[in-house]
This record gives structure tokens, C-alpha cells and sequence, in this order.
């Protein structure tokens, strides 16, 4: 039998020495909040939960959806979910307010929030958008691009009472339309929307990469912290919660090296989750997704503190926070991350939780991601 951590295990033993058999109704229920609807962005839960990882745990594992109705960070409050899916900087805002939760893994090492422009309009760099009108979301997706702005020398108060800061629709529409000369697009997301658009006559592809513009926050040093897996610290300091936490993080972080090895067949996981885009767009999404872990230099969800420094700054210059929130101990911990790592090296020797030679794959584009 391999460990599944220490109290679980003990558990187990007792019962077989007591002949007691341990049902599935013993094992312990918890949840788990995404950030936003079923899609490969979150690929590595429901591979997961298909391929019987959290079972294998002795967890009872519920994933569930948010959306415009579902608040992740209300049903972590309540004790309802026991995990969630989020960003730092939204994180870093529920924390100053007094709510009650630790970053206990990064999952994604890289962001992959990008503003793109067309290649035919010269606006190569972030120091060229000065006299652009750029597109931003808004709910604090709009940080990173202020962050970069400003990096370039821009005033970004002058430029949004110059009209020239936009607020973008969660869509490509007005990018698509030439409305805003730079647009907000996730790697695996938007940025897709472009590339599967259909003309009206049928023309397809419309665009292709070469049409497009680039820009990284990552290269530029404006990226903050996406997709990570929070908790209560309340609810870790309760009596075998930790070792719950180490549990579940074991079986996540098989979920995505499944992903990142069969990607596939990890799809297949996400459609019969009901997303309401189409295999090839969730084919894309996946790819992306895996750039944005893999390779993860320290071991999938451990967090790199200058990527926290880099986040927590661009919160407190924009006013997502109004002073600074200390970083390891109080925003986030990674002993429970590592402590999943080292028990998955010590029973998985071949289980690759870094992805040092992890190459993306070509991914088809296809009409409307269909």
C-alpha cells in the first residue's frame, strides 16, 4: 500500500487490524471552487477526479463551477468549499478586507495574460502603446497592463481621461472590429477566439499568428499571479486538515502531469464536464494551460516569491491594497505543496512533478474552436 500521508494511512491500519473495511462513506468530503466554468483551465481537477486520483487519496473530491452567480471566495468563507481556485491580486484584496485565506499552491508558474495588436500596426512593445487606445477588463484584470504602462513611461490617469484606456467586453469584439488598437486576451482563451474566427462568407482561417502581435507580461515584468489553490488557515489549524490538504494536493498534482502527458485523453475529462466551447478550442486551452505550469523549476505548486514581490507591488501601486500584506506565512505557505512532493517522490519515483523537458505540442485550429 502507498502513502496516501501519515494520519490516513494510520487510519487504514487500524481498521484492518480491527476488520473493520473502510467505505468510500468514511472517506472525508471536501470541495473544491473553480474560478470560473468548467474549461481546460482548470483541466488538471477534473483529470484528477476521471482518473481516480482523489479516490485513490480517500477523498471525496466535489468540484464545483463558479460563474456570474457563484462566488468562490464566499463559499470558502462559509466553510461550504474547503478550496478555491484564484488569483493573488483578488486574494491579496479579500485578505486586506479580513477574510480568511493562505495561497497553499501555485499552479500556474507563468501568466498568461497578454494585450495583443495587430502585426500590421507597428505597436511591437508596451512602449508603443502610448498614443494607442488599449483595451483593459475590468474586476482587477486591468492591473498588469497599468503595471506595464507605467513601466514604459506612460501616465496612466492621462490616458484613460484621454480616452485612451478602454474597457474591454470579455471578448475579442472590439479587437476584432479595430474599436481598440490593443486588446486583453488570455493565451488560452481569447487569444484562441481570435485565431478560430469564421468570416462571414466562411473564410477560414481568417487570421493567423502572423496577423498578430504578442505582448508578454512575463518578458516585460508586469505579470502577477493567476491560478492558484487557496484555503482558510482557520480550517488548516483544525486537527487533521493539513494532512487533508497534502492529500489533495498529491492527487491535483498528478491530475495535471496527467494533463501535461496525455492531453488528450485529459480533454475528454474537461467535455464531459460541460464547457460550452468545443474540443478544439479546449484543445488549445489545454496546450496553453500546460505552458503556463510546466516545466514548474521548484516542483508543480510550490510559489516563487519574487512572483509574489512582483504581484503584491502592482496591487499596492494600483490601489488593490492599501498596505503591504507580509508574503510567506500569511499570503501564502508552500510546506504543504513540498510535503505533497516529496511523499509523491517517495512513492511515484517516475512521476515527473517538474517537467524540466516538457515541450508544448501543435495544436490545429479549428472554426470557432469546434
Amino acid at each position: 500500500m502507498r502513502k496516501v500521508g501519515f494520519v490516513l494511512v494510520a487510519a487504514l491500519a487500524l481498521a484492518l487490524v480491527l476488520g473493520v473495511a473502510v467505505s468510500a462513506q468514511d472517506a472525508p468530503e471536501i470541495s473544491i471552487v473553480l474560478k470560473w466554468v468548467p474549461q481546460a483551465q482548470f483541466a488538471g481537477y477534473f483529470a484528477a477526479e476521471a482518473q481516480g486520483y482523489y479516490e485513490e487519496e480517500g477523498l471525496n473530491v466535489t468540484i464545483i463551477p463558479a460563474g456570474v452567480d457563484i462566488n468562490p471566495q464566499q463559499l470558502l468563507a462559509s466553510g461550504e468549499a474547503q478550496f478555491v481556485v484564484d488569483w493573488m491580486g483578488n486574494a491579496l484584496a479579500t485578505k486586506e478586507a479580513g477574510g480568511d485565506l493562505i495561497n497553499i499552491a501555485q499552479i500556474y508558474q507563468r501568466s498568461g495574460m497578454r494585450q495583443i495588436t495587430w502585426a500590421d500596426s507597428g505597436l511591437t512593445s508596451f512602449e508603443d502603446l502610448g498614443e494607442s487606445v488599449v483595451g483593459v477588463w475590468c474586476c482587477g484584470n486591468e492591473f498588469p497592463t497599468y503595471a506595464a504602462l507605467t513601466k514604459a513611461g506612460f501616465d496612466v490617469q492621462e490616458m484613460t481621461d484621454n480616452g485612451q484606456i478602454a474597457q474591454q467586453a470579455f471578448d475579442m469584439n472590439a479587437f476584432l472590429n479595430r474599436e481598440i488598437d490593443a486588446g486583453s486576451a488570455m493565451t488560452y482563451n481569447e487569444l484562441a477566439q481570435v485565431l478560430e474566427t469564421v468570416a462571414e462568407d466562411g473564410t477560414f482561417p481568417l487570421y493567423t499568428m502572423e496577423d498578430l502581435n504578442v505582448l508578454d507580461f512575463n518578458d516585460f515584468g508586469t505579470a502577477m499571479l493567476e491560478d492558484g489553490i487557496y484555503a482558510r488557515s482557520e480550517w488548516l489549524a483544525e486537527e487533521g486538515n493539513e494532512e487533508i490538504a497534502i492529500q489533495f494536493l498529491r492527487a491535483t498534482f498528478r491530475g495535471w502531469a496527467f494533463c501535461r502527458d496525455y492531453m488528450d485523453e485529459c480533454v475528454e475529462s474537461v467535455l464531459a464536464a460541460g464547457p460550452t466551447l468545443g474540443v478544439g478550442h479546449q484543445t488549445w486551452q489545454a496546450n496553453e494551460v500546460n505552458r503556463l505550469i510546466w516545466p514548474s523549476e521548484n516542483g508543480i505548486g510550490i510559489l516563487d516569491a519574487a512572483a509574489f514581490d512582483t504581484t503584491h507591488q502592482i496591487a499596492l501601486d494600483f490601489g488593490v491594497i492599501q498596505e503591504a500584506i507580509e508574503g510567506d506565512g500569511v499570503m501564502y505557505r508552500t510546506d504543504l505543496a513540498q510535503a505533497a512532493l516529496d511523499s509523491l517522490a517517495s512513492d511515484m519515483a517516475d512521476l515527473d512533478t517538474v517537467g524540466a523537458d516538457f515541450e508544448a505540442a501543435e495544436v490545429e485550429v479549428t472554426p470557432n474552436g469546434e
